[in-house]
């Protein structure tokens, strides 16, 4: 029998050092930043603090987790992947401190898999080092989001190099970014829609390459900018995989970067759960604890549930991630139900602390502001029920069954 949920020693030394040092490091640094308003009142403090916690990582072996250890990572799979996320996300600044922080995670994944040697030392180097950041600029408001297909960003050869137009916004990133990994459509009419798209490396600032705006969002103007790209030239060198390959490339990149921000999610629907416990054993109300009302029970309890279901199904997910696996299907439920689970912990808990849960003495008011993000990024709820719908009705008109496509587990 293979099938066991236990960690390896190792492993579970390595989910204790995490969680050490959040605890230890991370959240008594953010407490300061928080407490004595750093980010806007003393900018180079701030910017100390924040580095400060990334070369203590790094001298901690901490570093990375996602990347091989040829790239200064440690090298684990996405299950062992999963158990450092989850510490290092209940925690603002955890998982940038560890390096393996949206969507700089996902690009050093879609560079060490598609770049050339001389692309990885000028893009993945750096991103590995901690020095650069990026951007991966797809989104356009003019087409649907979750069909890269319509993308109508355009790129035509002139000699050696590239020259594109176009217009992206909701760039996670592109404010700071050093580079972007760009989208743009080069074929006008390809024998399948899915080969219409090329991806571009734009180092940042670029002449051509106009930040419009950063787009204020419900948890404020953090980095989601629009772009304006006009006339932007790029060598043929910084094509990044082959012609014609950007839509391979980008669902590439976005099963794992999806499981990614599930894990994440967990996190923070953990750290609400406690929230929620905590509050119900130390709030006295009506005659008796919260913690002794049945209608906070059942919330505690449908939480409780949630959680457990998300956590086995990034767990499945990430295994068959990791054994070379199909894992559209598991990734793409995962993902839409760790979304809503995310959300509804999270109300539960503003419930059940009631004005106090609504208010910014605690974080869960900015929680909420985030966790509404979930149900769209990286595709919308109804996008991947209905892929998911299409892959279960496939599966019964191959097999008459549907097993496969809950899982394929041998139950």
């Amino acid at each position: 029998m293979s099938i066991d949920f236990s960690l390896t020693p190792e492993i579970e030394e390595i989910r204790s050092r995490v969680r050490a040092f959040i605890d230890d490091v991370v959240k008594p640094t953010e407490a300061r930043i928080q407490s004595e308003g750093l980010e806007h009142n003393d900018r180079d403090a701030y910017l100390h603090a924040l580095l400060d916690m990334r070369k203590q990582a790094y001298d901690s072996g901490l570093w990375l987790p996602h990347m091989p250890a040829e790239w200064g990572g440690m090298g684990l799979g996405h299950v062992e992947l999963a158990m450092v996320q989850a510490e290092a996300a209940k925690s603002y600044y955890g998982p940038w401190v560890l390096n393996c922080q949206a969507p700089d995670e996902g690009n050093m994944h879609t560079l060490l898999h598609w770049a050339t040697d001389e692309q990885k030392q000028k893009y993945l180097k750096p991103l590995c080092d901690g020095r650069a950041w990026s951007c991966f600029a797809m989104t356009e408001p003019e087409v649907a989001g979750s069909d890269p297909t319509l993308i109508r960003t355009h790129a035509y050869q002139d000699g050696e190099e590239w020259v594109i137009n176009g217009h992206k916004w909701f760039i996670s990133n592109a404010h700071r970014a050093n580079f972007a990994i760009l989208i743009a459509r080069t074929e006008d009419d390809p024998d399948l829609p899915q080969a219409a798209n090329t991806a571009f490396l734009v180092d940042i600032p670029s002449e051509g390459w106009n930040e419009v705006r950063q787009i204020e969002t419900m948890h404020g103007s953090t980095g989601h900018s629009e772009i304006v790209i006009e006339d932007l030239r790029v060598h043929e060198s910084q094509m990044l995989g082959g012609r014609g390959q950007g839509h391979l490339l980008g669902q590439y990149r976005l099963g794992p970067a999806r499981l990614a921000h599930c894990m994440r999610w967990i996190a923070q629907a953990e750290t609400a759960l406690d929230m929620m416990v905590d509050r119900s054993l130390n709030r006295f109300a009506h005659g008796s604890l919260l913690a002794e009302k049945q209608g906070i029970q059942w919330m505690i309890a449908d939480s409780t549930m949630e959680l457990y279901q998300a956590k086995l199904m990034v767990l499945h997910a990430a295994y068959r991630i990791d054994n070379g696996l199909e894992f559209k299907s598991e990734v793409s439920m995962a993902k839409h139900f760790v979304a809503n689970m995310l959300n509804r912990v999270i109300d539960r808990s503003i419930q059940v602390h009631g004005a106090l849960g609504y208010s910014t003495d605690t974080p869960l008011a900015h929680m909420y502001q985030h966790a509404r993000w979930a149900r769209f990024a990286d595709g919308a709820d109804e996008v991947h029920q209905m892929r998911i719908a299409q892959r279960t009705i496939a599966a019964y008109k191959d097999s008459g069954s549907t097993a496969s496509a809950t899982g394929d587990l041998p139950i």
